[in-house]
This record gives structure tokens, C-alpha cells and sequence, in this order.
């Protein structure tokens, strides 16, 4: 806007007439079911963009509103940008199908449901096999705080130190949700990254942070020796970007993205 030289500016909106996305309140378990799918849903799609699926491996789960110890999920063999609200799949704590027309991949539900199950405060958990993600977890390493993005990891992620193949047992599921522990996320070493969060849109958004964080912190040390960002000021960025809110606003772009541009996925 460009003003007539010494003309009185226009005042400023009042605050309550600017619009800023935050989580919806729901109304019924059933509002809140179909929310968490719809997310769910494009959460998937999003994964399939950044080329986070490897084969039939990679999933997200999202425990519902009313049977607590039941989990939606993308069904097993179908391409994730494909997906759509009405292809997940709900299944019981023992990977058993109770609503759907899929299978469910069980050896990554078995990781999942411990998880859930260890974890009462967190919506969702996502784990794919990333190349970032899989590249650091080869090295056996943790994220530095080395940048804005990787501090909100800072003492608030841990390593997986065992592999011993496929996840198929519970006894290894119930092994991987006590290395996460109160954490957000995980390096799976030799296997991939996990995040979790008490949203869809902030457990998706911790794995697409982490995997960036990966990527960056391979590159830096690739190229020499990176500067590690203090103890003091790692803690404090971690508590301003951190929190799984922080996680969900970072994250509405790319629910608009996908929601806009992709309609189908509703179906």
C-alpha cells in the first residue's frame, strides 16, 4: 500500500478480527473420529510426496477417540498418496481388523500398539524408513543442536540401540516404547526414525522436522566440522519450538496443501 506523502496512516485491525488457525474443539466423538482420519489420510499423502515410503514399510497410526485401544492406519500394500479417508483401516491392539477392507502390515502394528499402548498421551505415531532418517540411524547417531530445527529435538529425543531384524515380536515393541520413554521421538538404529505426538499434524510434523534435521546434520559434518549450539540456548529453543502446538500451527500448510489440491483424499 503505498500512502500520499504526510497522509495519516490507516489504523491497525483490532486483533479479534485477524484469523489464526488453531486445534478444532469437537463436538461429538464422531466429529472428532472423522477429523483424525481425514488427517490421517493426508498425513499419508504427504509422506508419499516426500518419498518416505519404502516398499510396503512405513505407517501412521492414529488411536481413535472412543475405542482407546484401537488404532486407524493406512491399509498394507497401498501406494501412500493414494490413500483415502475411506481406505484406513481400524484395528484392535492385537492387529486384529474391525473396521475396513485391508490387512494391516502386523509387524509394523506391533511397534505401533506398544507404543499407544506405553504412551496414553500421544494421538499418533509415525515411522517410516527415510533415507535421512535411515542414513543417521546407521551411524548409531543422536540429532546435534546444531540448528533452530534440530533444538526442538534437544534432550528430547533417544537411540534405539538394538536390531534384530523385523519387529515382529511385542516383547521388541514393548523394548522400543520404553528407549522413547516420555520422548517425542526415536532413532530406530539401523532401521529409521519414529516421532509421536497428541495430534496426527504434530506427529507428522516431527518426523518431516526430524528427517530435515537428518539430512542437515549429514550434510554439515560431511562438509567439515559443525558448530554445535550451547546446552543454555539449545534448552531455551527447544521450549519456544518444541511443544507438539508449536508442531501442529508448523504443520496446517501442508494439511491446506494437500486438503486443497488432493479433494479426493476425503472420499
Amino acid at each position: 500500500m503505498h500512502g500520499t506523502p504526510g497522509a495519516t496512516p490507516p489504523p491497525p485491525l483490532p486483533i479479534d478480527k485477524l484469523t489464526f488457525a488453531m486445534p478444532p474443539m469437537h463436538e461429538s466423538v464422531e466429529d472428532e473420529r472423522r477429523h483424525r482420519k481425514e488427517r490421517l489420510a493426508g498425513a499419508l499423502r504427504i509422506f508419499g510426496r516426500y518419498g518416505f515410503e519404502d516398499g510396503v514399510s512405513g505407517h501412521i497410526t492414529a488411536r481413535d477417540p472412543e475405542f482407546t485401544d484401537c488404532l486407524w492406519v493406512n491399509p498394507f500394500g497401498m501406494p501412500f498418496r493414494h490413500i483415502t479417508v475411506s481406505d484406513l483401516v481400524l484395528a484392535n491392539a492385537d492387529g486384529q481388523v474391525v473396521d475396513g477392507r485391508h490387512h494391516v502390515n502386523q509387524a509394523a502394528f506391533t511397534v505401533h500398539s506398544q507404543v499407544h499402548a506405553a504412551r496414553p498421551d500421544v494421538v499418533a505415531v509415525a515411522h517410516c524408513h527415510s533415507v535421512h532418517g535411515r542414513a543417521l540411524s546407521a551411524l548409531g547417531d543422536l540429532l546435534d543442536p546444531i540448528t533452530q530445527e534440530s533444538c526442538a529435538f534437544y534432550e528430547d529425543h533417544a537411540l534405539y540401540e538394538y536390531y534384530s531384524g523385523v519387529a515382529v515380536d511385542v516383547e521388541e515393541g514393548r523394548r522400543i516404547a520404553n528407549a522413547l520413554g516420555s520422548r517425542k521421538a526415536l532413532v530406530l538404529r539401523n532401521h529409521g526414525l519414529l516421532t509421536v505426538g497428541d495430534s496426527v499434524d504434530a506427529a507428522a510434523w516431527w518426523f518431516l522436522s526430524m528427517e530435515r534435521s537428518c539430512q542437515v546434520q549429514l550434510t554439515a559434518k560431511a562438509a567439515g566440522r559443525p558448530v554445535l549450539i550451547d546446552h543454555k540456548q539449545a534448552v531455551a529453543t527447544r521450549e519456544q519450538l518444541g511443544g507438539d502446538l508449536v508442531a501442529w500451527i508448523n504443520y496446517q500448510p501442508l494439511w491446506q496443501e494437500v486438503s486443497r489440491g488432493e479433494p479426493d483424499l476425503l472420499g
